[in-house]
């Protein structure tokens, strides 16, 4: 798990020794931690310094905002709920009973690039809302989906995470400030030079944890567009495509190679062998060592 102390929301939770299931960095410097606690206490998030959007992934509904003195009752707290909590915005919660919590954190000037290339507005003209006990199936759906349902230490997961981190930015800037989005122009695809330049960094790079910025770079794009361009050219997302072409350097290497299947799962991308069985099976409704088999591999039964 990642030490996150330099978001003050997470610093404040890990400080009071509030139990953490998981966390990370997902780059660009945007974070998400996985709270679970069960307890009666007050809770003041004071002036944090960067923007926090948390879902009740399950539970929650003891948990209160607190209005001065007075309860501003949530009719819609427990599962699903979302609050956003803005920077520099002080609150206050009573909290009663269990809940399993996720935070993603996001810094100042990483929502602020999400603004100008979302709306195409000056940031210093539009703010984040704070909202308590917010439904968005929308917005649930893409946490659960795109981040909760993966490995978040995973090298592998790396660009899915980074993809859906910027989505879910993109779509708070659009749908949770205080002014109306304006329609992105439309962008064209890209070129047949840097879709060349793209594959061939991708396959010299499988076994690295790319990200989206990796690979914008690489287009010289800013993250945002560049995912908008990849699907439109290829026809699927970055991380779509970055573990399609694991899978099929370890097609190659279980027709090929007799290597231990923890070597070929490091060797294409994957943090360990369960979790290279697992996307592999996925992928092609096979085993790995069954498809070394039927494939004509020379894997041995001791690694399969």
């Amino acid at each position: 798990m990642a030490d996150l102390d330099d978001f003050k929301i997470f610093e404040h939770l890990h400080s009071a020794g509030v139990p953490l299931r998981a966390s990370a960095r997902f780059g660009d410097g945007v974070a998400a931690a996985l709270w679970e606690r069960d307890e009666h206490v007050f809770q003041r998030y004071e002036t944090p310094d960067h923007h926090t959007l948390s879902l009740y992934v399950d539970g929650g509904t003891g948990i209160r905002r607190l209005a001065g003195e007075r309860l501003r009752i949530g009719d819609h707290a427990g599962p699903g709920s979302l609050c956003v909590m803005p920077a520099e915005v002080t609150s206050d919660w009573s909290v009663d009973g269990p809940v399993r919590l996720f935070h993603f954190y996001i810094p100042r000037v990483v929502f602020n690039r999400a603004v100008v290339e979302t709306l195409d507005l000056d940031p210093a003209r539009v703010s984040l809302r704070d909202e308590s006990f917010l439904r968005d199936p929308v917005l649930e759906g893409m946490i659960r989906s795109a981040m909760l349902a993966l490995s978040w230490n995973d090298p592998a997961e790396r660009v899915a995470l980074t993809h859906a981190g910027r989505a879910l930015i993109a779509y708070m800037a659009a749908r949770l400030t205080d002014r109306g989005a304006r329609a992105l122009p439309a962008m064209g695809g890209l070129t047949p030079r840097v879709v060349a330049r793209l594959r061939a960094f991708i396959e010299a790079n499988l076994e690295r944890a790319l990200s989206i910025d990796d690979l914008a770079a690489v287009a010289d794009l800013s993250p945002f567009h560049f995912a908008r361009a990849f699907k439109a050219t290829l026809g699927e997302p970055p991380h779509a495509y970055v573990q399609s072409r694991r899978i099929e350097r370890a097609k190659t290497l279980l027709r090929a190679d007799r290597l231990p299947l923890a070597e070929i799962a490091l060797l294409c991308g994957f943090a360990s062998q369960s979790h290279f069985t697992a996307r592999f099976r996925q992928a092609t409704g096979q085993t790995p060592g069954r498809y070394a088999r039927e494939g004509g591999g020379l894997v041995s039964d001791v690694f399969l």
